[in-house]
């Protein structure tokens, strides 16, 4: 199949957790022999900010653990969707996409009819930004990919969309697997984002208090962290390592005895 695909960003995962679900989405139809096609918008915040804190060069740099992945990067205003889906098959919106966009694509549908259209939902704004979810107009859309089973029923309950279907999110084998590395840089790691206050108290019970009353070695790694959250750290002898490409994670693991896993709390209270 000719399978179009548009992410908010495909090169960059700059407080873009999605990005290596997508990238692992994306690889996995092209091994099995689909023609893929991504597109993303040339001024993403996660792509400028990336390009803001580390350079044009880091924009590239996935390619070394994504060979098979690029995106075509396109200005809003001159988007010719005519050319960009002449001859797709099946085209994927993900969620991260402005709402104009998601209604520009969905009206193309409903004029063509030529290609299955199906919205994909990895985040938890339907229960956290209810009001903003509603204004997505998928009136032409096929259906509805939701990564759990709670977000499909609320597409559903709140008359969103006509068909959904639970797809979870997994982890892109070929590049995150468990690595071995004898040689060990500290006790714990922690990646993560710092996540809007979403979990914010949740950091310091259970990650920043434990380490310090251990007096582990720990490092975390992530963007987003404000100055004091940074002192935070440093005060309990955690070292801040910053912003840290994705396909990275399974190397840095592999050097640290053990991480933690500190869920954000729309997922811990409105997503079990």
């Amino acid at each position: 199949m000719n399978i179009v695909m548009f992410y908010h960003s495909l090169i960059s995962d700059w407080n873009h957790g999605n990005a290596h679900f997508l990238r692992g989405v994306a690889s996995e139809l092209l091994a099995r022999g689909h023609d893929v096609r991504i597109y993303e918008p040339l001024d993403s915040w996660s792509v400028e900010n990336l390009v803001r804190e580390r350079g044009p060069a880091a924009l590239t740099a996935y390619r070394g653990a994504y060979p098979q992945l690029a995106s075509f990067r396109y200005n809003k205003k001159r988007l010719d969707l005519n050319r960009v889906l002449e001859d797709a098959d099946l085209v994927i919106v993900h969620e991260w996409n402005d709402h104009d966009l998601v209604a520009a694509i969905g009206s193309h549908r409903r004029q063509r009819r030529r290609f299955k259209l199906l919205f994909h939902d990895t985040h938890h704004r339907c229960v956290s930004d209810r009001d903003a979810m509603a204004r997505y107009d998928l009136r032409f859309y096929d259906g509805v990919l939701a990564f759990g089973e709670v977000i499909r029923r609320i597409y559903l309950g709140e008359g969103w969309t006509r068909r959904a279907w639970t797809w979870h999110e997994a982890a892109d084998v070929r590049v995150f697997r468990p690595l071995e590395h004898t040689d060990k840089e500290g006790d714990l790691v922690w990646i993560g984002n710092w996540g809007d206050e979403e979990r914010s108290a949740e950091l310091v019970e259970f990650l920043v208090e434990p380490v310090r009353r251990l007096g582990l070695r720990a490092r975390v790694y992530g963007v987003r962290y404000p100055a004091q959250a940074i002192r935070t750290l440093r005060d309990s002898g955690i070292e801040y390592g910053g912003w840290l490409a994705n396909y990275r994670v399974p190397a840095v693991f592999s050097r640290f005895r053990l991480t933690v896993h500190v869920p954000r709390r729309p997922y811990a209270r409105s997503l079990p």
